[in-house]
């Protein structure tokens, strides 16, 4: 099925089930007939997943502003390598993570300057908006359920970090309302793909 490229991403803070709904989105979009492109932020270019290793190792500290730049570094090669091509050729592309996590976890998670960080997201990605962005949210004390027993460098951060990040999430959210679609983690996964299909339904005009 030839359609516009579209870009969609899944934001929330780790644990928050965003993955399995990306999973189950392409599971369906594919059974239409989409032609579907699945990536992962930080990652799915060479260099990208070699950035990736550096950002969630557990063996030391990293400035801010360094990881600020990395994850930059990282989203700057997906968008000029595959993203921006992939569009340009019709496929939906969906990603897990973009410059949403940015926003929330270097800025309202780590006190990063907000404003600078949206220019250097924009000039990072161009003309590779996300047409559509589904942020799963849920509490702190309920990811920690869902998540695996050894944990990055950025997953072990203290709960104070994560309630910031959420904030940051849901402040992206209130801002950017065309765009961004919350659904409460809290739910089942089929409860929640359910508003997911339904989103899509009327984004994409499937019938």
């Amino acid at each position: 099925m030839k359609t516009k490229g579209v870009l969609i991403t899944f934001e929330g803070i780790d644990g928050s089930g965003k993955t399995t709904q990306l999973q189950i989105t392409e599971q369906y979009l594919r059974q239409l007939g989409y032609d579907i492109l699945v990536l992962r932020e930080p990652g799915s270019t060479p260099i990208s997943e070699e950035i990736r290793k550096i950002l969630l190792h557990t063996k030391g500290k990293i400035d801010p502003a360094s990881e600020l730049l990395l994850y930059l570094a990282a989203r700057t090669e997906l968008v000029k390598t595959i993203i921006t091509p992939a569009l340009e050729k019709g496929r939906i592309v969906l990603c897990d993570r973009y410059y949403d996590s940015t926003t929330a976890y270097q800025g309202y998670g780590r006190g990063l300057d907000i404003k600078l960080i949206n220019q250097l997201n924009r000039f990072a990605v161009g003309k590779a908006i996300p047409f559509v962005t589904f942020l799963v949210d849920i509490d702190y004390k309920t990811s920690l359920t869902r998540r695996k027993k050894v944990m990055d460098r950025l997953e072990s951060e203290p709960m104070a970090f994560f309630n910031r990040v959420r904030h940051g999430f849901l402040e992206i959210a209130r801002k950017n309302k065309g765009r961004v679609i919350v659904l409460d983690g809290r739910q089942a996964a089929n409860k929640i793909f359910y508003e997911v299909v339904n989103c899509l339904k009327k984004k994409l005009r499937i019938k």
